[in-house]
């Protein structure tokens, strides 16, 4: 019995060239796509002047923490970056919430205009009104220079819209028949059966939108300029790291080239591009790992009709 079962394990763990191979190769992907991340972690680490010697490395070699310091001592980023994080949070949940209702009703073989309305939203992903149009859509609503312009034209995504649909057309058609026998109207089959069957959808749809609303500057810029109560986190960097291309581009490289005692507090745009990119990334980085194992789920199942 015990020889059997140690066959069995010197069996389980034997290596194939294939499995070598294979294994290398995915350790190479992995070192491709950790470096440059970890490289820019270490440039913002990384003292400016020290950082225009070149070479790529992916630890600091002049620790210091001032590149951070330059962009966090402007009281104006920690209200940014407070919107950023209301329009984020306020507008995945308003928004996932939006499109599983209407992916619910688009599901629904009963209802004789799903195929219209579902084609409309396809052209969506393919076809733009463009900007002119859009902004003077966005101002005769009345919400330039108002948080809501973060939230309600974002509602419903085309591509969000496919994903749950395809999701909730894959639950059993039995569950909703019982809910109904049992005397359920629409909307709490919706909210006490669908949504929670939904999580991975859920989880998948919620970081795409999250990701949006984080990254999204653009619409600060067009809408909300004039603003700098409902200025976005993304739009403050954005600013500071063009300021810096303008002032401050060339200081630390010229006295550097030059042989001058350069003062090693100082900044420039790749210190201050690698520690904004950072500020920027990191808050994605620690959500993500809480969505991670509903992510594939949601994007596979529903997505294979038997």
């Amino acid at each position: 019995m015990k020889a059997a079962t140690g066959a069995r394990r010197a069996v389980k763990f034997r290596w194939t060239w294939f499995d070598i191979f294979n294994s290398a190769l995915l350790l190479c992907l992995m070192v491709v796509t950790l470096y440059p991340f970890a490289n820019m972690a270490a440039v913002s680490l990384n003292e400016a002047v020290d950082t225009t010697l070149g070479s790529n490395f992916i630890w600091p070699r002049a620790f210091t923490l001032y590149n951070y310091e330059v962009i966090l001592k402007d009281s104006i980023i920690y209200h940014a970056f407070m919107i950023s994080v209301l329009r984020t949070v306020i507008g995945t949940v308003t928004s996932v919430f939006c499109t599983a209702m209407l992916a619910y009703t688009l599901s629904r073989p009963e209802f004789m205009l799903r195929g219209a309305i579902s084609l409309l939203f396809v052209l969506t992903m393919y076809f733009s009104g463009g900007l002119i149009p859009v902004y003077m859509l966005i101002k005769s609503m009345g919400l330039t220079n108002s948080f809501w312009v973060y939230i309600i034209p974002g509602l419903v995504g085309a591509f969000n819209l496919i994903v749950m649909r395809s999701f909730i057309e894959g639950l059993p058609e039995s569950l909703v028949e019982s809910a109904k026998i049992d005397g359920a109207n629409d909307f709490g089959i919706f909210i006490r059966i669908i949504l929670p069957l939904c999580m991975p959808a859920i989880a998948t749809v919620s970081l795409f939108v999250a990701v949006g609303q984080w990254n999204n500057w653009f619409d600060t810029f067009l809408y909300n300029s004039s603003n700098v109560q409902l200025s976005t986190l993304q739009y403050e960097l954005l600013k500071k790291l063009q300021s810096a291309n303008m002032s401050i581009g060339s200081s630390a490289t010229s006295a550097f080239l030059n042989n001058q005692n350069a003062d090693a507090n100082q900044v420039t745009p790749t210190s201050m591009r690698a520690a904004i990119t950072m500020l920027a990334t990191l808050p994605i980085l620690f959500v993500y790992p809480f969505l991670q194992k509903y992510f594939v789920k949601g994007m596979t199942l529903g997505g294979v009709k038997e």
